[in-house]
Protein backbone atom coordinates (compact mmCIF):
# COMPACT_ATOMS: atom_id res chain seq x y z
CA UNK A 1 0.00 0.00 0.00
CA UNK A 2 1.36 3.28 -0.75
CA UNK A 3 1.44 6.15 1.35
CA UNK A 4 0.96 8.66 -1.39
CA UNK A 5 0.86 8.90 -5.09
CA UNK A 6 4.32 8.74 -6.92
CA UNK A 7 5.00 12.32 -8.47
CA UNK A 8 8.05 11.70 -11.35
CA UNK A 9 8.03 15.52 -12.04
CA UNK A 10 9.38 16.34 -8.43
CA UNK A 11 11.60 13.40 -8.54
CA UNK A 12 13.22 14.38 -11.71
CA UNK A 13 13.21 18.00 -10.43
CA UNK A 14 15.05 16.83 -7.10
CA UNK A 15 17.67 14.96 -8.97
CA UNK A 16 18.80 17.53 -10.62
CA UNK A 17 18.97 19.93 -8.00
CA UNK A 18 20.98 17.02 -6.17
CA UNK A 19 23.07 17.00 -9.23
CA UNK A 20 23.71 20.57 -8.91
CA UNK A 21 24.60 20.44 -5.43
CA UNK A 22 27.35 17.51 -6.28
CA UNK A 23 29.25 19.83 -9.32
CA UNK A 24 29.16 22.90 -7.27
CA UNK A 25 30.55 20.61 -4.27
CA UNK A 26 33.02 19.04 -6.24
CA UNK A 27 34.20 22.67 -7.60
CA UNK A 28 34.40 23.82 -3.66
CA UNK A 29 36.12 21.08 -3.00
CA UNK A 30 38.77 21.21 -5.80
CA UNK A 31 38.20 17.84 -7.10
CA UNK A 32 37.08 19.10 -10.44
CA UNK A 33 36.73 23.03 -11.78
CA UNK A 34 32.92 23.63 -12.76
CA UNK A 35 32.24 26.69 -14.63
CA UNK A 36 29.75 29.26 -13.42
CA UNK A 37 27.44 28.93 -16.60
CA UNK A 38 27.25 25.12 -16.07
CA UNK A 39 23.97 25.28 -14.15
CA UNK A 40 21.99 27.15 -17.01
CA UNK A 41 22.13 23.84 -18.98
CA UNK A 42 21.49 21.45 -16.16
CA UNK A 43 18.77 23.93 -14.59
CA UNK A 44 16.90 24.13 -17.57
CA UNK A 45 17.06 21.03 -19.23
CA UNK A 46 16.21 19.09 -15.87
CA UNK A 47 13.36 21.37 -14.84
CA UNK A 48 12.03 20.75 -18.38
CA UNK A 49 12.15 17.58 -18.35
CA UNK A 50 10.51 17.27 -14.95
CA UNK A 51 7.51 19.89 -16.77
CA UNK A 52 7.04 16.92 -19.11
CA UNK A 53 7.36 14.14 -17.13
CA UNK A 54 4.54 16.33 -14.55
CA UNK A 55 2.99 16.84 -17.61
CA UNK A 56 2.83 12.79 -18.78
CA UNK A 57 1.67 11.91 -15.20
CA UNK A 58 -1.39 13.90 -15.53
CA UNK A 59 -2.54 13.15 -18.35
CA UNK A 60 -2.07 9.37 -17.63
CA UNK A 61 -4.09 9.73 -14.24
CA UNK A 62 -6.83 12.34 -16.14
CA UNK A 63 -7.32 9.35 -18.83
CA UNK A 64 -7.56 6.17 -16.09
CA UNK A 65 -9.84 8.60 -13.89
CA UNK A 66 -11.97 9.13 -17.05
CA UNK A 67 -11.90 5.88 -18.17
CA UNK A 68 -13.16 4.38 -14.71
CA UNK A 69 -15.88 7.02 -14.13
CA UNK A 70 -17.21 6.15 -17.52
CA UNK A 71 -17.85 1.94 -16.72
CA UNK A 72 -20.59 2.80 -13.83
CA UNK A 73 -23.65 3.19 -16.57
CA UNK A 74 -26.08 1.17 -15.21
CA UNK A 75 -29.17 1.70 -13.63
CA UNK A 76 -29.34 4.28 -10.60
CA UNK A 77 -29.46 3.16 -7.12
CA UNK A 78 -33.43 3.55 -6.62
CA UNK A 79 -35.64 3.43 -9.29
CA UNK A 80 -38.40 3.61 -7.44
CA UNK A 81 -38.93 7.41 -8.38
CA UNK A 82 -38.88 8.71 -4.70
CA UNK A 83 -36.15 10.74 -3.74
CA UNK A 84 -37.49 11.82 -0.06
CA UNK A 85 -35.22 11.80 2.81
CA UNK A 86 -36.93 10.00 5.41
Amino acid sequence: MLLHEFRPGRLIAGATALALAVLYAGDAAAAWVAPWYAVVPVLCGGLGTAALATWVAYRIRRRSARSASSDSTEAPASTSGSQDIR
